[in-house]
């Protein structure tokens, strides 16, 4: 055990829905979503629990959500706003790691295996993380802590919201026996509902299901499906390497079915890819857009298109809504996940020099 590494998952309480309860503390305990208008086919981004409780969910269309919540407020993303909230999360990161891996504005991986604060335990380094955001930002997380970022993430959920989970490493047998499937990152209803009928509905169930029938089923990830089911992730938290690409891509709870869902689905991935990519714009330049769906069946395909070097801006949204619809076509169903990305070539010194020439000041 003395290898074994110390992961922290951070996950902010509805981000955008409590940044907007902080800036105007006259939305606090009141039903509020982050998103579109209802008069435009706006769709929900995101919500507080006030209005969780009436059945609104991110995804849904603003007039349904009115529907089931009257007196549900629904305010316009400002995703500038966000970005610095975010980096405002990163900075209190720092101070115990530089191993952190991002995964969208609201959400990161530490690994804080080397770290001597807090005595060099990982849960006090989370619960100082968890103070230090509450009061010097005034938002709460939740935190996940484990030896692997598959049970990190878990435990982030675990104690939602304003909680902090931990999963020893000489408990993992034991937690992950009884934890439904439905908890692995990537099983929603349709793939829960499949294992069920191979009698997996735990974790611990699915680990008396044979290899080659998880393969027959699920093809490679079924193998995937069986080394979580014991709680087994060797993935590292990956925060520099020579990178090919760079994508955001979120699995939805309830399949997305209209082309307005997933048009918004997609604008809010695509603002996540330009926060990211804005971290590495100096190291690499975009070759080509992508755009990837995973059907409710669990079939799945990415269209990807070349960016002309003296063409238009990577980020082109109708381009990408463009790449949507030819990948939606192929399959024709509802959809489960969409991600968004690019493919990455490093930057020549004449890259550099062109960014630095645009970046300086106009007169």
């Amino acid at each position: 055990m003395a290898n074994t590494r110390k992961i922290i998952h951070v996950d902010a309480d509805s981000f955008y829905a409590s940044v907007e309860m902080r800036e105007d503390p006259s939305l606090r305990n009141r039903p509020l979503a982050v998103g579109g208008s209802a008069e435009g086919r706006g769709v929900i981004a995101t919500c507080n629990y006030e209005a969780r409780a009436f059945g609104v969910h991110s995804a849904m269309s603003s007039r349904v959500a009115l529907r089931r919540c009257p007196q549900l407020v629904i305010v316009k993303p400002r995703f500038e706003l966000y970005r610095q909230v975010s980096r405002q999360f990163h900075d209190v990161f720092r101070r115990y790691t530089d191993r952190i891996e991002p995964l969208s504005l609201d959400e990161a991986y530490l690994d804080v295996s080397d770290c001597t604060d807090c005595q060099g335990s990982a849960t006090r380094i989370a619960e100082a993380i968890r103070r230090q955001i509450r009061e010097e930002l005034q938002l709460t997380v939740s935190a996940g802590v484990a030896p692997n970022k598959f049970l990190a993430k878990v435990g982030s959920d675990w104690d939602k919201p304003d909680g902090c989970f931990t999963i020893a490493p000489q408990d993992v047998a034991d937690f992950v026996r009884d934890l439904p499937v439905s908890r692995i990152n990537g099983v929603g209803a349709v793939t829960a509902s499949r294992l069920a009928k191979l009698g997996a509905r735990t974790c611990g169930e699915l680990q008396q299901v044979p290899l080659t029938l998880l393969l027959r089923h699920f093809g490679k990830y079924g193998s995937r499906l069986a080394q979580l089911a014991q709680g087994i992730d060797n993935r590292e938290v990956k925060t520099s390497r020579i990178r090919k690409s760079i994508s955001v891509e979120n699995t939805y709870r309830e399949d997305i079915d209209s082309p307005q869902a997933m048009d918004a689905a997609l604008a809010a991935l695509l603002d996540e890819l330009e926060t990211r990519f804005h971290r590495i714009e100096e190291q690499y330049r975009p070759s080509k857009r992508l755009v990837k769906v995973r059907f409710n069946d669990f079939s799945r395909t990415t269209v990807e298109e070349l960016i002309p070097e003296n063409g238009d801006h990577w980020l082109n949204t109708g381009a990408y809504h463009a790449l949507l619809r030819q990948a939606w076509e192929r399959g024709r169903k509802p959809v489960r996940l969409l991600g968004a990305g690019l493919r990455l070539a490093p930057r020549r010194a004449d890259d550099h020099e062109q960014l630095a020439l645009f970046g300086e000041d106009a007169d």
